[in-house]
């Protein structure tokens, strides 16, 4: 009869968690990123706590405010001018200031003989065929975006609602966040050196992720955008965003925006600011990730290259622009999960073995 209870028991807690998961879904986003920026900005709050004389309420309110004031407010003025620029980009598309069939058409006509060979057989010689397409794509990428004025809105409002729960989470994950933390250590049924290696771990990676890929791709997005700027190229601030997204990516990143644009400016003539784009894309932007990376996340957290590249894009795939950090924390306590199994069967077995 015991046994029956203890399953029944166990059932109930297994349904009340996955109903309390299904409620919580829709801010699962606000959720994910007020833990992240506890997890950030924890030594901040530890430090003012000290500072405040020991009254968590006050530090982790002044924490708050750190955060809006050095984070949410310089990414609000971002947004703010980058819909202003994209808004105006896609002004010059649509009224044909911008034809990319026509600087297609220039970079194949300064191509080699064995390059247009080349493009003949992937079968884009066919400019006509190619300039077509884009206006195809165009045209559909515009009624896309007058279909979404509709719900503008609606995601406006769900989206400040989800920033008021974010803000409101951290407040609490920063004033409670050590007692939150010794109750979900006593609740999972883990031995307390697997549970030391799992969350650190876990807390290791998350600033990994965001100190090392985020903030690295942050400066290599705000170089490409200077270059960019510098060079006079349209809509600086655009391409900045995109490489700066790109860039989190590995064996990838930024150079899929800037080499295209460096070989367009050799293929219709502006070899300087070409030499200038390459120059800059490889001794600068290329090495910001090599010697950034490594002070801001240490060589003990750091994932494979081709890990990090296959669980960030499953991470997009699965859940969005969360994906960034989700993929990458999957990843790294999967691999934390079975390091740690591993060593519980080699020392279960060494000790079986020793007299």
């Amino acid at each position: 009869m015991r046994s029956l209870e203890e399953k029944a028991f166990r059932l109930l807690l297994i349904a009340a968690s996955l109903a309390f998961c299904w409620i919580l879904w829709p801010f699962s986003g606000a959720i994910l990123w007020g833990t992240v920026t506890a997890i950030l900005f924890a030594p901040v709050y530890r430090r003012l706590l000290g500072l405040l004389g020991q009254r968590p309420s006050l530090a982790a309110f002044a924490t708050v405010l750190i955060v809006i004031v050095i984070v949410m407010l310089p990414l609000a003025a971002l947004a703010a001018a980058l819909v202003q620029e994209a808004t105006g980009l896609f002004d010059m598309i649509k009224s044909g200031q911008l034809d990319f069939g026509h600087y297609f058409q220039q970079v194949a006509d300064a191509l080699p003989h064995w390059a247009k060979q080349l493009l003949t057989r992937f079968g884009v010689a066919n400019l006509a065929a190619v300039q077509q397409k884009l206006a195809y794509g165009l045209q559909q990428g515009s009624q896309f975006l007058a279909a979404q004025v509709l719900t503008i809105g609606q995601s406006t409002v769900q989206f400040f609602i989800d920033l008021g729960v974010m803000v409101y989470l951290l407040f609490f994950l920063l004033r409670d966040g050590d007692r939150l933390f010794d109750r979900i250590k006593t609740a999972i049924p883990l031995r307390a050196e697997q549970q030391t290696a799992l969350f650190s771990k876990f807390t290791a990676v998350v600033r990994a992720t965001v100190k090392g890929d985020i903030l690295v791709s942050m400066v290599q997005g705000a170089l490409g955008g200077l270059i960019f700027w510098f060079l006079e190229i349209s809509a600086p601030l655009l391409w900045a965003v995109l490489m700066a997204f790109l860039s989190l990516l590995p064996a990838v990143g930024a150079a899929l925006v800037w080499l295209p644009v460096a070989v367009y400016l050799l293929a219709t003539g502006a070899v300087w600011k070409g030499m200038v784009l390459i120059a800059f894309g490889a001794l600068v932007i290329g090495l910001v990730d090599n010697l950034l990376r490594p002070a801001l996340v240490g060589k003990d957290t750091k994932l494979p290259d081709y890990v990090v590249l296959i669980s960030t894009l499953g991470g997009l795939e699965m859940f969005g622009l969360n994906g960034f950090v989700i993929g990458p924390v999957v990843a790294a306590i999967f691999i934390a999960v079975w390091q740690i199994f591993t060593a519980s069967r080699t020392q279960a077995h060494d000790g079986g073995d020793s007299p």
